[in-house]
């Protein structure tokens, strides 16, 4: 397998991302795939109908914690925490995957409620579940490392992360590395991101690439999803993980595609 340069359907629409990149990472609380939290069939068979008609590879991003006022209450998932609802909603994610064919399916590691500890090892038993129905979908999890500038999220180091994969201990549970999370850990220090992208390496199985000034701010704990070049990201330092696979650019405009998809060309 190549390095194939893709995007998240948040930039746009899927026409449009075709006709710039590889691969398009399917955003599920964004496709209109749910009234609340209620799957609507007939939207996926339209989604279904709209991908086989096309040559774009696919990923997906499984409902997740969101804290953006925009994010829909009902698809919230924490996976350290997870009720009848969010186990419905990720058996959900994962059969949607392997229906629409997708070779990666994203997922976000817990949140800390309480004991820190506990928090992870609920996470860890959570995660060897859906590891095992992505295993019978023949689907592979992506679990995403996340910003270390909300200290309420798990596996935001390169440390904690792999743990969680060894852990967790299955083929189909690999790591989605986020650059522009992994930045926000570091505090936008280039020697220690390069740091962090040795320790993945070999681990990898998708890859997000955004950028950020690696600091806390007001908005989202600094993490602005901007694109590559509007923070200070060296993104050369991805040669470090040896990957090849899919480098889904997770940005909100088809500017911001073409503007990572140089950068990353580039390399």
């Amino acid at each position: 397998m190549k390095k194939i340069i893709g995007a998240s359907s948040f930039a746009s629409s899927l026409p449009e991302l075709e006709k710039e990149v590889k691969s398009v990472e399917l955003y599920i609380p964004k496709l209109r795939l749910y009234d609340g939290s209620n799957l609507i069939k007939e939207r996926v068979d339209e989604l279904h109908n709209l991908l086989s008609t096309g040559s774009v590879l696919t990923t997906m991003h499984a409902p997740y914690y969101g804290d953006s006022p925009n994010y829909p209450a009902e698809l919230m998932v924490d996976t350290a925490n997870m009720g009848s609802l969010q186990w419905r909603l990720m058996e959900e994610s994962i059969s949607l995957a392997s229906e629409f064919g997708c070779s990666i399916l994203v997922v976000h590691p817990g949140k800390i409620s309480g004991d820190r500890k506990k928090s992870f090892m609920t996470m860890v038993r959570n995660l060897k579940k859906l590891s095992a129905k992505a295993h019978d979908c023949g689907v592979i999890l992506g679990i995403e490392n996340k910003e270390g500038t909300d200290p309420t999220n798990l596996c935001c180091t390169a440390d904690e992360h792999l743990r969680a994969i060894k852990e967790v201990g299955s083929p189909n549970l690999r790591a989605t590395f986020d650059i522009g999370h992994a930045n926000l850990t570091c505090g936008g220090d280039a020697y220690k991101l390069r740091d962090f992208v040795r320790k993945l390496n070999g681990n990898t199985a998708h890859v997000h690439v955004h950028d950020n000034t690696g600091r806390l701010s007001e908005s989202y704990f600094g993490d602005l999803h901007g694109a590559p070049g509007e923070g200070n990201i060296d993104f050369s330092v991805l040669r470090e993980l040896n990957f090849k696979g899919v480098y889904n650019l997770e940005v909100f405009s088809m500017d911001a595609v073409r503007a990572g998809k140089r950068i990353l060309e580039s390399l």
